[in-house]
């Protein structure tokens, strides 16, 4: 089976996160380690970490994940933005490290007044200086495929395979795909042909072996039109064939992942979660 999650609030407590992911029935969890859109967060305590581990423990949730700030770009030429994002990153490490969580998502960051190799240079070194600020930690950094908006960097496979190829420890790194920004970078999914042609492409450019996570989000916005707008399952652009032929793709059975769609619930008063979750294990091939 695979397995299936969401990005859930931690307001309240990093266990309140596990409890709503398990309240609508999902394997996994994603959650931010503090408030997406401030630099700084509220000391993360013993006692926040243990909460935590006991809640996925006792309720049988698997592979949390996080996602860091938004305001982290280690693409940017700027200097004193850059060193306050990696500033930024180190301390998001360390949070998911105590926190016990293997992996943080970040978008690779926007070359902004500077250009696609200007930046794809300057995340790589980014990363390098947090991967020297964080040696021994476990937790490893996951770039995620983007849309494509402005100047943000990680549209194409070719940006994160030349990021993976530029740091030091390419190891200490993995990606995450998101099914959305894919499709509005511009990637066809609709066909099997097209699906398997997608995957190929990336498995050739970036490697297969760096995918440890998935977003599930269907587009609001039309293909190729690169903008990064979030859609309910089967309810946007891309339909349900996309996620069709990834449910049903064994060499992913084992990769965790997690819905990023809109939350609320239906006219029904379903939690919208739990009919995107139905929706997908629907789709599994018996």
């Amino acid at each position: 089976m695979n397995l299936l999650g969401a990005h859930m609030s931690m307001a309240g407590g990093y266990y309140k996160a596990v409890e709503a992911a398990a309240a609508v029935g999902c394997d996994c969890v994603q959650l931010f380690t503090k408030n997406n859109n401030q630099w700084k967060g509220k000391e993360l305590t013993d006692a926040d970490a243990e909460r935590f581990q006991d809640s996925l423990a006792d309720l049988g949730i698997t592979h949390p994940i996080a996602h860091d700030s938004y305001l982290i770009n280690l693409g940017s030429p700027n200097d004193e933005l850059w060193k306050k994002s990696i500033d930024a990153m180190v301390i998001e490490l360390q949070r998911v490290e105590k926190l016990g969580i293997p992996y943080l998502v970040a978008h690779p960051g926007a070359f902004t007044t500077s250009s696609e190799a200007a930046g794809i240079e300057r995340i790589a070194q980014g990363l390098n200086e947090v991967h020297q600020q964080t040696k021994g930690n476990q937790s490893q950094v996951l770039l995620e495929t983007t849309a494509g908006q402005g100047s943000n960097l990680g549209w194409r496979f070719e940006h994160l395979g030349h990021i993976l190829a530029k740091v030091r420890d390419p190891d200490r790194l993995g990606v995450c795909f998101d099914t959305c920004h894919v499709f509005a970078a511009g990637y066809p999914m609709e066909t099997k042909k097209e699906y398997l042609a997608t995957m190929r492409e990336f498995d050739q450019i970036v490697g297969r072996k760096f995918l440890q996570a998935f977003h599930l989000n269907d587009s609001l916005k039309p293909f190729g039109s690169r903008v990064d707008r979030h859609a309910a399952i089967g309810k946007g652009e891309m339909g349900l064939e996309p996620f069709r032929h990834l449910m049903n793709d064994r060499r992913f059975r084992k990769v965790p992942m997690y819905l990023e769609t809109p939350k609320g619930e239906n006219d029904a008063g379903e939690k919208l979660d739990v009919v995107n979750l139905r929706t997908l294990r629907g789709l599994v091939a018996g």
